[in-house]
């Protein structure tokens, strides 16, 4: 087995009952990780007993939850090493994307989370003199679309929120980046190629060519398997020098 210096670490994922948290806890997994997941469902039991870990079931867009989340994965575990802010939002129907019940909810979840659970998590992280947070953008983190307002407003924030968490704990041995996916074979990928191939009233394969991977120089989706092991490398010792980068890992669909 191949640990990077991973064995035993703890390692909690958000949204880790499927799609990229799955992929990235079996990852850690493999490298020896003490994995604990955490997910608004409770079908996140079966991916952790999956990769030997914990399920603790939480609505991180609720305070009191993410307070009481990181006390129990503390009593549980002692602390967390590494952090993947991970959780995401379900598909919305771009109508309500003008809400302010959706902004509301979308910023709770992508930014104000990965902030509060990094607030309480630091510490413990700079006492242990080593920490790695990895917080899960997108290719919106870093260009705009319509009628993504708030999507993309959320992703933005959470780049900047790296950066600036990346200078502000950088002499404590904690390394804090954030991963740019671009369209990728997840649930919510196929849901939404689902929607537009019906709207359009084109074939699926179509949609995913000529609408969603256009503009990328590789026409495939983007695999949880991928995003997983760039989680590992940048957790690794290997990145030890790596802090404040935003990776898009999307077939070129930013390099335009």
């Amino acid at each position: 087995m191949t640990t990077n210096g991973l064995n035993g670490k703890v390692a909690l994922i958000t949204g880790g009952a499927g799609g990229f948290g799955r992929a990235i806890a079996r990852a850690f997994a493999e490298q020896g990780s003490r994995v604990v997941l955490t997910d608004l469902r409770q079908d996140g039991e079966d991916a952790a007993r999956e990769v030997g870990g914990s399920f603790l079931q939480a609505d991180i867009s609720d305070g009191e939850q993410v307070r009481d989340l990181c006390a129990r994965v503390v009593e549980l575990e002692g602390g967390v090493d590494v952090l993947v802010n991970n959780a995401g939002y379900q598909h919305i129907d771009p109508v309500d994307e003008f809400s302010e019940e959706t902004w509301s909810t979308m910023i709770e979840v992508m930014l104000i989370a990965p902030f509060r659970l990094t607030k309480r998590l630091v510490p413990g992280m700079k006492e242990r003199g080593w920490g790695r947070i990895i917080n899960m953008s997108s290719i919106h983190g870093l260009v705009a679309s319509p009628y993504k307002s708030a999507y993309v407003a959320a992703k933005h924030g959470l780049v900047g929120l790296t950066r600036t968490v990346a200078l502000e704990v950088g002499d404590f041995g904690i390394t804090v980046n954030a991963i740019c996916p671009g369209y990728s074979r997840t649930p919510l990928t196929e849901m939404q190629i689902e929607d537009q191939a019906r709207t359009r009233g084109m074939q699926v394969q179509d949609v995913i060519e000529k609408v969603m991977l256009e503009p990328a120089a590789i026409k495939r989706l983007v695999e949880p398997e991928e995003i997983a092991q760039l989680s590992v490398f940048l957790a690794s010792e290997h990145a030890r020098s790596i802090t404040g980068a935003a990776y898009a890992i999307d077939g070129g669909w930013t390099a335009r």
